[in-house]
């Protein structure tokens, strides 16, 4: 019997304390889940790619059987068929949330139909929490330490003392 391996894919930017709940929860039912930062290098992003990577692999450095990877410039499927991944994990906070990932199911189900999608809805404290969000109050001054892992804070001190 071969291991059961998940992908749990995201931009991270920056990794919220949801985020963290649905790895931490997604992580119980796989063998082993690959987390992937990705991001796109044609988009400026709020964080640069290497301090999101090392946000998240300090957040789940408790997770035995997680592991953090970042890609860019591939499809999910593609990443998920090299690492042999054959479920998708992805977060919802609400129908929104349903609707845009749901465009992404359908496409990723005609290429690679092998790969199931499942959804892990968020626990209410994180309802309202997204990385948008936590941007928005970055802009403005707002601490946002309640609502990120601590290796998020350390990063943002990082970047902000250079």
């Amino acid at each position: 019997m071969s291991d059961k391996i998940g992908l749990f894919t995201g931009s991270f930017d920056p990794m919220t304390n949801g985020h963290l709940d649905i790895i931490e929860r997604a992580s119980k039912l796989f063998d082993k889940l690959y987390v992937g930062v990705f991001y796109n290098p044609h988009k400026q992003g709020f964080l640069p790619v290497e301090n999101r990577k090392r946000a998240v692999k300090k957040a789940v450095a408790h997770l035995d059987n997680v592991e953090v990877l970042a890609s860019h410039d591939q499809l999910v499927v593609d990443v998920a068929r090299r690492l042999g991944a054959k479920t998708l994990v992805r977060g919802l906070r609400n129908a929104t949330d349903l609707q845009y990932e749901s465009s992404f199911d359908y496409y990723n189900h005609q290429l690679a139909p092998e790969i199931e999608t499942i959804y892990l809805y968020s626990r209410p404290e994180h309802l309202y929490i997204s990385s948008s969000a936590m941007r928005e109050l970055l802009k403005f001054g707002q601490e946002i330490q309640q609502y990120v892992p601590n290796s998020v804070v350390e990063e943002l001190e990082h970047e902000e003392k250079n």
